[in-house]
């Protein structure tokens, strides 16, 4: 019997030293708001109240970041 090894892929994502980042600073509990918002405010790294991440500018947060604006403080870095 001939044995098959499979390698699970992986990807990782490099950030560019000159690449723009923008901080996102959760202001308002998702609490009483859409399950999906809630799941965004997790998949942007927010836990708590006043909690922050540094994410790179890209149109995938920027989306992201869009749905839940009334949760959330944007600054540029």
């Amino acid at each position: 019997m001939a044995e098959t090894k499979t390698t699970k892929a992986t990807t990782t994502t490099k950030v560019a030293k000159n690449e723009k980042k923008i901080r996102v600073v959760l202001v308002k509990s998702p609490i009483g708001f859409a399950k999906d918002q809630k799941r965004t405010v997790t998949a942007l790294g927010l836990n708590k109240l006043n909690s922050s991440n540094e994410l790179p500018d890209n149109a995938a947060v920027r989306g992201m970041i869009f749905k839940i604006k009334h949760l959330v403080r944007v600054e540029e870095i």
